[in-house]
């Protein structure tokens, strides 16, 4: 009964997430656009899709050690959503974007709680946890500059002192860029 809940919980939360995204892309950039999505194809990228944008994947390549594959210039724009907080150095794959427009959010930094971490599986895990001043300064060095963003919060219904935080505390960092 609880992991059923659970499951809905995190079900809701992130059709949350892909709702208030896919309304950030289309207040600047409407369909039909061309978009490089870093990571491989998944549940957003076919949203997307549905949506009318031309959505290439990248193919699980690790932006640490190959950044180029990020160079596509004939994009419309770039996307990335909760993967830079992954990367152990995410300043060589902004740099390497070529296309014009950056779509971009990671998680903030949660100050009551450490980052995420699943020690089954190293691609799942946070090496970084950002505060918005650190991220905007981030894309900036790497060349951007920062049009608009946006902060939500992900509340969940779990009774507890966590959750009661997070229905008050900002957990995710949106922002639109474009190539200095």
């Amino acid at each position: 009964m609880i992991a059923s809940l659970k499951r809905k919980e995190r079900a809701w939360a992130t059709q949350r997430r892909y709702h208030k995204t896919l309304a950030f892309i289309a207040q600047t950039m409407p369909a039909p656009a061309s978009i490089l999505d870093m990571g491989t194809p998944n549940a957003f990228s076919k949203i997307m899709q549905e949506k009318g944008y031309t959505v290439k994947n990248t193919q699980g390549e690790d932006f640490d050690e190959n950044p180029e594959v990020l160079a596509d210039a004939s994009v419309d724009a770039v996307t990335s959503f909760e993967v830079c907080e992954h990367l152990i150095n995410p300043m060589g794959a902004l740099r390497a974007i070529k296309a014009k427009r950056l779509f971009i959010s990671v998680p903030l930094r949660l100050w009551f709680s450490k980052a995420y971490r699943n020690k089954n599986d190293r691609w799942d895990q946070h090496y970084h946890e950002f505060e918005d001043w650190q991220f905007d300064w981030l894309l900036e060095k790497a060349g951007w500059e920062i049009v608009r963003s946006e902060k939500w919060k992900n509340p969940i219904l779990t009774p507890g002192i966590r959750p009661l935080l997070r229905a008050f505390t900002n957990r995710y960092y949106i922002i639109e860029a474009r190539r200095k």
